[in-house]
């Protein structure tokens, strides 16, 4: 499970970023976190990754106070998360296949498990004839499904997911959807923040709202309410 124990972040210039949230996720939940620019939603993410430090109060995953961590600790932790960014962050000199493998290679993986997983997570993404092709070859939609499977390859328990969709159109975005869907069924915890009122609203499960530092809402009927 992860909580979110009356944490607040303050940033040097007096800004709060997030102020006072409790909150708990469930292992294998779909949690959409929506709110305008500015909410909170990418601090609180940042915390969960140990990139940020609460200003106050704990964050933990299981029995674990992540910012309690020393920094090996921190590395290994990370391996528990998959990220996924609105801007792909793929490495552009590198093929399909590559850039899934590179994300094994950094965690240690031998070449055997990688020529084992890197083929199934590419068919788990529908981009198993994509796999020798470069990023400039790919369309945006193609782009992000590379950036799912590498963020799934290494089987992570959370995958978070910042405006994943936000880059893509409409037939892109319902495949991206489709597919975090299809992960969360396999028992992944799915954290997506958003802006997106139509992928909040068909996904279906549970919504938190943030304004101004501060979950408003906890919707478990999965609207997107402003």
């Amino acid at each position: 499970m992860i909580l979110f124990e009356k944490v607040t972040k303050k940033y040097p210039n007096d800004t709060v970023a997030v102020r006072d949230v409790t909150l708990a996720i469930e292992p294998s939940e779909f949690v959409s976190i929506v709110g305008h620019s500015g909410a909170g939603k990418t601090t609180l993410t940042k915390m969960l990754l140990a990139e940020e430090r609460p200003t106050s109060g704990r964050v933990f995953f299981g029995s674990v106070d992540i910012h309690r961590l020393k920094k090996d600790e921190i590395h290994h932790f990370r391996r528990k998360i998959g990220t996924i960014f609105q801007d792909f962050r793929l490495l552009p000199q590198k093929t399909v296949y590559e850039n899934v493998a590179f994300a094994m290679e950094v965690s240690g993986k031998s070449d055997e498990e990688i020529m084992a997983d890197v083929p199934h997570v590419l068919d788990l993404v529908n981009l198993a004839d994509k796999a020798f092709n470069f990023p400039h070859e790919l369309s945006g939609g193609e782009k992000q499904r590379v950036a799912i499977a590498r963020a799934i390859v290494n089987q992570p328990d959370i995958i978070i997911a910042d405006e994943p969709t936000g880059n893509l159109d409409p037939v892109s975005t319902y495949e991206i959807v489709q597919i975090l869907r299809k992960i969360n069924e396999l028992g992944t915890t799915i954290i997506l923040a958003t802006h997106n009122k139509g992928v909040v609203d068909s996904i279906g499960r549970r919504v938190l709202t943030m304004e101004d530092g501060v979950v408003v809402r906890d919707d478990p009927s999965g609207k997107y309410s402003m």
